[in-house]
Formats: structure tokens, sequence, C-alpha cells
């Protein structure tokens, strides 16, 4: 809910101030995955990762570029906005990811550690 509600903000915003979907959406999602994967429970780690993606969709959907009138223009503009905002989604979703899987070898280790 957390990164839906910030992206989604800063969608708003980014539109608002400067028109389209741009660097404002992106240093949000970027941060609120970074975020999002430091405060997830260890039982959640997998879904860090799969649910900033979907939130930036949606962001996206609602507040990126729209190639055409109705939900057809809506759908072009966000395979627009994804290819065109494609780093960002890649630098969010990879920190994510890599955060995700050194938390989950730590907790391994501290597992094993605390079996021993």
């Amino acid at each position: 809910m957390l990164i839906l509600a910030v992206t989604l903000t800063a969608g708003a915003l980014d539109s608002l101030l400067f028109g389209s979907s741009g660097w404002l959406l992106g240093l949000a999602y970027v941060a609120v995955c970074f975020h999002a994967s430091v405060r997830v429970r260890s039982t959640d780690l997998a879904a860090a990762p799969i649910s900033g993606p979907i939130c930036f969709a949606i962001a996206l959907f609602f507040f990126g570029r729209a190639a055409g009138q109705g939900w057809g223009g809506h759908v072009i503009g966000l395979a627009e906005s994804l290819a065109l905002d494609a780093g960002w989604l890649f630098a969010g979703t990879g920190l994510s990811v890599v955060i995700a899987v050194a938390r989950h070898f730590s907790l391994t280790r501290a597992r094993r550690k605390g079996a021993q």
C-alpha cells in the first residue's frame, strides 16, 4: 500500500507540475522501492520486488503520457511511458531485488548459526 500511495502521489505531482511522468516519479519510485525492501517482513521478502513494478505501471497508467482518447489511448500511452521510463523501472526493481536477496541470505545465515 505504501508503494502504491507514494507512486500515485508522485505521479500526480509530476503530472501537475511538469505535465507528464518524469524524474519526480522516477526518484520517488526508487526511494520507495528501497524503503519497502528494507522494511518488509522477512516472510514477505518476495513481495517487495514484485509489488514495485505493478504500482509503477498503475501510476503511469493514470498519470503517464496519453496517446489518444479513451482506454485504448491510455493503454498505448502506458506502453510508451513504460518504454521511456524503463530506466527508473529497472533501477528501482533492481535495487529492490538486490536488497531482498541480501536480506534473505543474511536471515538464512543467522538461522543456521542459531541452529548450531
